[in-house]
């Protein structure tokens, strides 16, 4: 497993410990630390919640694109 390089530079481009990081997922920072290195695998809730709270798409954090723009969501049916 490789590391999640994006998820640290996007927490250190805003200054945020992962403590911060870890409260705002309401997870703790040894787990935080844990995904961010990957030494655990990250669940798909919480790389979601990373996604939606750095306003990038899932495929940038896993470095499956350069392109941090999120997919717009579709309108739901009435």
């Amino acid at each position: 497993m490789k590391q999640y390089k994006r998820i640290r530079e996007l927490r250190e481009d805003r200054d945020l410990t992962q403590a911060k990081m870890a409260h705002t997922l309401n997870i703790t920072q040894r787990t935080y630390s844990r995904y961010e290195n990957a030494d655990s695998m990250m669940p798909l809730d919480i790389l979601v919640k990373l996604a939606d709270f750095h306003d990038v798409s899932t495929d940038y954090l896993l470095e499956r694109t350069d392109i941090k723009k999120r997919y717009p969501r579709e309108k739901e049916h009435e």
